[in-house]
């Protein structure tokens, strides 16, 4: 059964995900909220949500080792196994400005984690700063767009037109859409988790392992679904912009509200491990991307073979 429930925990947080984006950016297009806001805020946040309630649950139901294991385990998925997924399957072009503004942000966000791990305590003080530098980054995209210095609000309005097609339905449906989502989410992160713990009890591994590994990917697959989905159709900026994106979430938003809600203590083994390999992961990509302007297949299989390495060492 446990594996039963893990499935049917995993399907209710890839289907309660699209849901709720699907019914929030149709609400928020017939309020008149531009396309830029839209994939900047509502996707931004729509498709890491499964990371944010899963992450929640862990930190309520005391396994800090999934809820923090979560946050840098899918930050180091969507840049080591779904970018180097999503470059094999096409060429991923990158667009300097996004990557200057929105890369930077990435890699601030990262070296935040660094030092809260190093610290050791996830406090309610360092969830208020995380939510802060958001707030504050959102509102310097949003402004930098407006008076447009830059062509990287483009990227965000894409990823909106992208995900939602561009269409609204019936505002009962949407209103429908955006609840059903929420409450799949919840019920399938507490799934996920109790699954989770009940397979690191089984395998004899830290539940910090499961949730760098198996929550982390497990709740990246709305990340894993768009990249890969963009990449076949050619969108490259979308998929590389969906990653980046996903990463800044994650920490400033996600590791923010848990902090806030419920201030949790870094695990020792991410704390002198895995969080140095988020970063490393950061700066490699950052590397890559900005280099060549474009993660090719080799740039992508040397991704894929760092996230094996990776996984093997944990599980080893």
């Amino acid at each position: 059964m446990t594996a039963f429930y893990l499935v049917l925990g995993l399907a209710l947080l890839l289907g309660g995900a699209e849901f709720l984006v699907k019914g929030a950016a149709g609400l928020a297009t017939r309020l008149g909220i531009s396309p830029f806001l839209i994939g900047l805020t509502l996707v931004g946040f729509g498709t890491s949500s499964p990371e944010l309630v899963a992450s929640l649950q862990g930190a309520f139901q005391g396994y800090p080792g999934i809820a923090i294991g979560n946050v840098v385990g899918s930050n180091i998925a969507n840049i080591l196994l779904i970018l180097g997924l999503s470059g094999l399957v096409y060429p991923l072009v990158c667009d300097r400005n996004a990557l200057k503004r929105d890369g930077t942000m990435m890699l601030i966000a990262a070296a935040a984690m660094a030092a809260v791990c190093v610290y050791g305590f996830l406090s309610r003080e360092a969830g208020l700063v995380f939510l802060a530098g958001l707030g504050l980054y959102l509102v310097y995209t949003y402004r930098e767009d407006k008076k447009g210095n830059d062509g990287a609000g483009a990227l965000h309005a894409a990823e909106a037109e992208f995900l939602t097609s561009g269409r609204t339905m019936g505002v009962v449906l949407e209103l429908g859409m955006a609840a059903g989502g929420l409450v799949a989410l919840v019920v399938g992160a507490s799934l996920l988790v109790d699954a989770a713990v009940e397979i690191a009890t089984r395998m004899g591994v830290s539940e910090s392992v499961i949730g760098l590994t198996l929550v982390a990917v497990g709740t990246s697959l709305p990340e894993l679904a768009t990249s890969v989905l963009a990449a076949f159709r050619r969108k490259a900026d979308i998929a590389i912009g969906n990653v980046i994106g996903s990463n800044i979430f994650n920490v400033l938003g996600i590791a923010g509200v848990v902090a806030v809600v419920k201030p949790i203590s870094i695990p020792a083994d991410i704390a002198a491990f895995d969080v140095w390999v988020m970063a490393a992961a950061s700066i490699l990509f950052m590397i890559f991307a900005w280099t060549g302007a474009r993660i090719g297949r080799v740039e992508s299989l040397l991704l894929l073979l760092g996230y094996g390495i990776y996984v093997m060492f944990l599980l080893r």
